[in-house]
C-alpha cells in the first residue's frame, strides 16, 4: 500500500493512503444500464396505439375509396442512420414510434375531413337539383294551363285520311280563332269512325285544326296524346297541338308542347319536327340562344335519319336565329 511522509517538528511520520471509493465507479455504470428500461416500456405502450391508428386509417380509406381507388400508405420510412453503439441510451426507437403516431394521426384526420367535405358537397348538389326540377315542373304546369274536356266520339263512318304533310319552313301568320260558341261550325266537321279510337280522334282533331276551330282541336289532340301515349298518333297529336298554339300566337304554350313531344317520345314520328318547331317558337319568343340549342340538338340526334327537306328547314331556322 502506498504511503506518504508528514514532517512535523522534525519528526517524520508514515501514514497509509486511503483507497479510492469503488462504489463511485459502480453508480454511473448502473445508471447507464437502467436508463433504457422506461424508454422500452414507453415503446411497448405506443405499439398498440400505432396498430389501432393504422387499422382505423385503412377502414377510412376503404370507405373513401370503395371501388379500389388509390390507398394512401403511411409516409414513415425506417431510419437510415446506423444503429447506436452498445451502451448508449435507446432514444432512437422511441423517436421513430412517436413520428409514426404523429404521421398516422395527421393522415387519418385529413382523410376524414375530405370524406365529410365530399358528403356535404354531394348533399348540396342534390338539393340544388331538386329545386331546379321543382321550379321547372311548376313553370311548365303554369304554361300548359287547364285542359278542356275531350268531346265524345260520335259514329260517322269515314275512312282514315292520311296524316298532314310536313309544314313549311316559316310558320304562317296567326289566323283569327273561331269562337268556341260557334256550334254550327263544329258540327259541320265530321267525325271518323273506324273502330280505332286513337286514330279517329286524331283525324277529328286534325280536321278541327284545319277548320281553325282551335279550342276544340286542342282538346281533342290533348286527349289523344294523354290517353294513348303508346300509340303512333300520340306523337302526331302532340306536335299538332303545338302548331295549334303557335297559329294563335301562343308561342310559350307551343314551346312546351313541342318540348314535351321530343322529351317524352323521342322516337315518335313527329319528334324531329317538334324539335325543329321548338327552335322556331323560341326564336319568336326572342330567345335565340335557346333556339340555337334546340337546332343543335336536332343535328345531334336526327341529322342521320331526318329527310333532306326537314334538315333544310333547320338550316334556315339556324340562320334566322343567327346561330353560329
Amino acid at each position: 500500500m502506498a504511503t506518504y511522509l508528514l514532517v512535523n517538528r522534525g519528526a517524520v511520520l508514515m501514514r497509509p493512503r486511503l483507497p479510492f471509493p469503488a462504489f463511485l465507479l459502480v453508480l454511473p455504470l448502473a445508471a447507464t444500464l437502467a436508463l433504457p428500461a422506461p424508454l422500452a416500456a414507453q415503446a411497448d405502450t405506443l405499439s398498440p396505439r400505432i396498430n389501432k391508428l393504422e387499422k382505423e386509417m385503412r377502414a377510412v380509406q376503404r370507405k373513401v375509396f370503395p371501388n379500389g381507388g388509390t390507398i394512401l400508405e403511411p409516409e414513415i420510412a425506417a431510419p437510415s442512420s446506423p444503429a447506436d453503439a452498445p451502451g448508449l441510451p435507446a432514444t432512437s426507437p422511441l423517436a421513430d414510434l412517436t413520428a409514426r403516431v404523429s404521421a398516422l394521426e395527421s393522415q387519418l384526420a385529413t382523410i376524414t375531413g375530405q370524406n365529410e367535405e365530399n358528403g356535404y358537397k354531394i348533399r348540396q348538389l342534390q338539393d340544388q337539383l331538386a329545386k331546379l326540377t321543382a321550379n321547372a315542373d311548376a313553370r311548365l304546369k303554369a304554361l300548359e294551363g287547364p285542359v278542356d274536356p275531350a268531346p265524345v266520339t260520335a259514329p260517322a263512318g269515314e275512312p282514315v285520311t292520311p296524316p298532314p304533310a310536313r309544314p313549311t319552313t316559316r310558320p304562317s301568320p296567326a289566323p283569327a280563332a273561331a269562337p268556341a260558341s260557334d256550334k254550327a261550325a263544329v258540327a259541320a266537321v265530321e267525325r271518323p269512325s273506324t273502330g280505332n279510337e286513337a286514330e279517329d280522334r286524331y283525324i277529328y282533331g286534325f280536321r278541327l285544326w284545319q277548320a281553325k276551330l282551335y279550342p276544340e282541336a286542342e282538346a281533342e289532340l290533348q286527349a289523344v296524346a294523354t290517353k294513348f301515349p303508346q300509340h303512333r298518333r300520340a306523337s302526331y297529336a302532340q306536335n299538332l297541338l303545338g302548331r295549334a298554339y303557335a297559329d294563335q300566337g301562343k308561342q310559350a304554350l307551343a314551346s312546351v308542347a313541342f318540348y314535351d313531344n321530343y322529351q317524352k317520345m323521342p322516337r315518335g314520328e313527329r319528334a324531329a319536327e317538334s324539335l325543329y318547331r321548338l327552335g322556331l317558337s323560341l326564336t319568336a319568343l326572342k330567345k335565340p340562344a335557346d333556339a340555337c340549342k334546340a337546332f343543335d340538338e336536332f343535328n345531334d340526334v336526327y341529322a342521320a335519319t331526318a329527310d333532306a327537306g326537314l334538315k333544310a328547314d333547320v338550316a334556315a331556322g339556324r340562320k334566322a336565329a343567327r346561330c353560329r
